[in-house]
């Protein structure tokens, strides 16, 4: 349950109006809503297609602007740059660059948020593990299948360590392994104190991991609250005991029906368990029993950083590591100059000492995985690939606050 009643997402009095050409109204997506999300819940918005769910979370994001009404995400307007910051989204359909691998993607997202490299390698590592893609961290993601591509989906959502989650169709497309993962994470990251926002078609999933739920139609509200309150059946009582002989139910059968005076609201059944905890038990068999599979694998738990900070000698260690490398990797032109500008009378011993000062500030070559193996032509190539997309979508972003200012 929520961890605190402050409001991470408001929405007060909605409403979007999409027009024709001749700017008559063609149709009222959302109308008049209202529903506010609180920090540390999973909350679930519901409704049949066409109900207006993705209007309202392009809203949310930004991407739309309401025709009336308002949207306040961390108490701020959805584009504020800042918010956006502490904002992940997962797509129903994630349009991810085909060419990169899961690695290239991560870190073209980490660019974006402007992380240096040692966190997005640190961060890219974790997430790839935690969605089971660690042996297909080298492979296009054009070769992958729908639920892999929704794994490194979500991976690419929690890149920037988001304060609020909006997942769209989380589940979709993920085999049962996959889904369980995605639903003990998402419980995960509540129980930390993040907030996530999700939109599905997939009641059972809903029902399990959300805390509240709205439903919609035609753009407005129709059901919103607790899931409990709003499933419970108030006019019926539910006995679970342990195995019963013939003459013990016949027992407890006649007290319920001097209790009730009725015969027909009587049932007595077995109980089963669910599909999916069978399937799991049944995968979890054959991985005790190390049968290999080529597709995606059980993923760990959450990635570390995603589940607060870290303690406090750590995170200063991981800075000092930090500052050497780019120590390392950026030798200063000062030094250089320096060396230019020294007469050749100088001692050897001064000089001797620059040349090696030089030597240790050149830029080491780029290891891969196998030890002796060259670097590829390519991997320069990709890499001044994703320079390009995020100098581009940052080009772009600076255009949209100079267009919304």
């Amino acid at each position: 349950m929520p961890a605190t009643d402050s409001k991470v997402l408001e929405v007060i009095e909605l409403t979007k109006v999409f027009r024709d050409f001749w700017g008559r109204e063609s149709v009222k997506a959302v109308n008049g809503l209202n529903l506010d999300v609180k920090r540390g819940e999973v909350f679930g918005l519901l409704g049949p297609n066409g109900s207006g769910k993705t209007t309202v979370v392009r809203i949310i994001l930004g991407l739309l602007f309401p025709t009336r009404g308002a949207v306040r995400v961390f108490g701020r307007g959805p584009r504020n740059v800042d918010v956006k910051k502490r904002v992940g989204y997962m797509p129903e359909e994630s349009h991810l660059y085909s060419y990169l691998n899961a690695e290239e993607t991560l870190d073209f997202f980490g660019r974006l948020f402007r992380l240096r490299a040692g966190e997005r390698r640190r961060r890219t590592s974790a997430l790839i593990d935690m969605v089971g893609l660690k042996r297909a961290r080298k492979r296009p993601l054009g070769q992958y299948s729908k639920g892999m591509a929704r794994r490194i989906g979500l991976a690419q959502a929690l890149i920037n360590d988001p304060d609020l989650l909006i997942l769209d169709e989380p589940t979709t497309g993920l085999d049962p392994i996959g889904a369980r993962e995605m639903k003990d994470l998402i419980l995960t990251l509540r129980d930390r104190g993040k907030t996530i926002f999700l939109c599905s078609h997939l009641l059972g999933d809903v029902e399990e991991i959300c805390d509240r739920i709205c439903i919609l139609y035609g753009g407005r509200r129709r059901a919103l609250g607790p899931v409990e309150e709003l499933l419970a059946a108030q006019d019926m009582t539910q006995i679970r005991a342990p195995r019963l002989d013939q003459s013990a139910l016949q027992q407890i059968a006649d007290v319920v029906r001097r209790a009730t005076g009725r015969d027909d609201a009587i049932e007595v059944s077995t109980p089963t368990r669910p599909l999916e905890d069978y399937f799991l038990g049944v995968v979890e068999e054959a991985r005790r029993e190390r049968i290999s599979t080529p597709g995606a694998e059980a993923g760990t738990a959450a990635a570390g950083f995603l589940l607060g900070p870290e303690p406090e000698g750590e995170e200063l260690l991981e800075e000092l590591v930090q500052a050497g490398q780019e120590q390392d990797a950026a030798p200063e032109p000062v030094a250089v100059e320096a060396a230019s500008a020294i007469p050749v009378a100088q001692d050897d011993e001064l000089i001797e000492a620059l040349v090696r000062r030089a030597a240790d500030t050149e830029v080491e070559p780029q290891t891969v995985e196998e030890p002796g193996a060259a670097i590829a032509p390519e991997t320069v190539v990709r890499k001044d690939v994703i320079d390009e997309l995020v100098d581009e979508a940052h080009e772009a972003g600076e255009a949209d606050e100079d267009e919304v200012s």
